[in-house]
């Protein structure tokens, strides 16, 4: 038999070409062009998977577009309607899209903005197949878990690479191996190998390494972890040792040994005084030079101004306390955003700020004075929120910052109380609250949003995404932004009450940024006070640590002042 030479092949391969459909077109594009990276979990959750995917795509993000891709095995549609104690704080995307925590790291990590059809779930998914089966799209078939639904789930991966031109894809699979929540986007990975080709893939495990003996590294965890993980037909291509110190040579060599890759594919991910110190890490471990070697990628870093930023936040030259007044404060992942843009403004001013948690339904219950939890603060967060409890505490809370010109700043329920605050204690309309709270209140002062007044479905319908506002010229909201119009995201169901705009205004308050159309009040500032700031938006939302979002930072060179 004679061997066909390059030309021949080449030939018969444009043949080939010419006779595929559009669809398998795009599958041979996606197996030559998109890179493909897969990040598990093992031992327990909690690890920082998260922070692990947003660590590598800010190491591969300065010259390659890379897109991440979340998959959570829960129900819900989104976790919206998720209780914070439960699932920890919703991420809100310019689009609108209420997601996971965790595109909160990789739109800070990666200055990206991030997009609600790159979080998957299961509820997603498992609607998705239902109503194609609804609709006849399965006539003559038996609809099961493999290949329907995890066939939906490649085609969600692909279509992604495909509208986003995708050179990298992060998948962060949720949770952690061996749950049953998982098991359909774990399979819908593993045949993705088969699919792109195993040049173009990369399977990444996180597994814990605990310390036991005064500090001697166990291995046995990540050993019985990866055998899950091979047991499902996935062999990882990387292991991330999560462990309070850097893995030792004898770890790491153990690790290679019993779970079938090589020394220098074992990479350390130790406690840290930060988590943006992580991708620092990462390179210094060398993965992103063997993410380059096994995918062909020529990924460089860029991190001199990241770097620095880290060193601030490690060695700061002065600290500040800041009280943050909520009701869900036992749970410090309730406000991980609002916390994290804290740190954002703090390292690009050398500042280390001290959070003082304060629980308002122990002021509202009369267990403790609000001048007692304040008195050596330097500045007062009112975070955002739902329903009644502790709103009363908010208010003394607000009143206290307002009357002792202490620096605060309101987010969109905290600019709702401080309007109902304000209009109690400056306006003297003794009977204002929000119908929030009170849906007989004699002042409505705060009311829900007309468009929603009718919709009974919790999940997706507030008001949600990015959204513009008109800036008062010559305000301190214009001197902070330096611009006459800003876009900010929002998450809310109530507005302040125009019928009573005139009244706040002519006792003082200002209204210093509102809707396009005039109704909807987007920022309010006290002139005279120090800094006594409220928006109905959700700036920490787009805050970075290259780049703190400005409410943030004002705040905090307030308080530091």
């Amino acid at each position: 038999m004679k061997s066909r030479g390059f030309s021949s092949f080449r030939a018969q391969r444009n043949v080939q070409w010419l006779k595929m459909s559009e669809a398998k077109r795009d599958d041979f594009l996606m197996h030559t062009t998109t890179k493909w990276i897969v990040i598990t979990g093992g031992v327990l959750s909690g690890l920082g998977k998260g922070i692990v995917s947003a660590s590598i795509g800010r190491l591969l993000s300065t010259n390659l577009k890379v897109v991440p891709v979340k998959c959570d095995g829960y129900l819900n549609v989104d976790p919206g309607t998720i209780n914070p104690y439960e699932h920890g704080e919703v991420f809100v995307l310019e689009d609108g899209g209420e997601v996971d925590m965790d595109f909160g790291h990789y739109e800070r990590f990666m200055n990206i903005n991030t997009k609600f059809a790159w979080n998957l779930t299961s509820g997603k998914i498992f609607k998705s197949v239902i109503d194609r089966e609804r609709k006849g799209d399965f006539l003559g078939k038996t609809v099961q878990m493999i290949p329907h639904v995890t066939d939906e789930i490649k085609k969600r991966f692909k279509k992604i690479a495909e509208e986003e031109k995708a050179d990298v894809v992060l998948i962060e699979i949720g949770g952690t191996v061996g749950d049953i929540e998982n098991m359909l986007f774990l399979e819908a990975a593993r045949q993705l190998r088969v699919d792109v080709g195993r040049d173009n893939i990369l399977y990444i495990h996180l597994s814990l390494i605990p310390e036991v003996n005064g500090g001697e590294q166990k291995t046995k965890p990540t050993q019985q972890s990866v055998k899950i993980l091979q047991g499902i037909g996935i062999q990882p291509d990387v292991i991330i040792g999560r462990s309070a110190q850097k893995l030792s040579e004898k770890s790491k060599e153990r690790i290679a040994l019993f779970c079938n890759v090589e020394k220098k594919e074992v990479i350390s991910d130790p406690d840290t005084a930060t988590i943006y110190e992580v991708p620092i890490i990462f390179e210094e471990e060398g993965l992103l030079s063997l993410i380059n070697e096994r995918l062909s990628t020529k990924a460089k870093q860029d991190m001199k101004n990241w770097r620095g930023l880290v060193d601030k936040i490690k060695s700061p030259k002065k600290e500040v306390k800041i009280a943050i007044c909520g009701k869900y404060t036992e749970l410090h992942d309730a406000y991980a955003i609002i916390i994290d843009a804290l740190k954002h403004a703090g390292a690009n001013l050398g500042i280390s700020v001290k959070l003082s948690w304060i629980e308002t339904t122990e002021i509202e219950a009369g267990k403790k004075s609000v001048s007692d939890v304040l008195k050596d603060v330097n500045g007062i967060l009112v975070p955002g929120g739902w329903g009644a409890r502790g709103t009363e505490g908010k208010m003394e809370v607000i009143r206290y910052a307002r009357e002792n010109n202490i620096p605060f700043l309101g987010l969109c329920y905290g600019l709702q109380l401080a309007v109902i605050e304000f209009a109690r204690n400056v306006c003297g309309l003794n009977g204002a609250n929000s119908t929030e709270i009170d849906s007989k209140a004699k002042e409505p002062v705060i009311k829900i949003l007309p468009s929603l007044a009718n919709i009974t479905d919790m999940g997706g319908t507030p008001r949600l995404g990015a959204f513009a506002a008109d800036i008062l010229k010559g305000s301190r909201i214009e001197k902070i932004y330096g611009e006459s119009k800003v876009s900010e995201r929002h998450r809310h169901r109530y507005e302040v009450n125009p019928d009573y705009h005139d009244c706040l205004k002519k006792n003082g308050l200002v209204f210093s940024g509102t809707s396009e159309n005039g109704r909807l009040v987007e920022f309010i500032e006290l002139p005279k006070h120090k800094f006594f700031v409220a928006t109905q938006a959700h700036p920490e939302f787009k805050s970075r640590l290259e780049k703190p979002a400005p409410l943030f930072l004002e705040f905090l060179r307030a308080s530091s002042s």
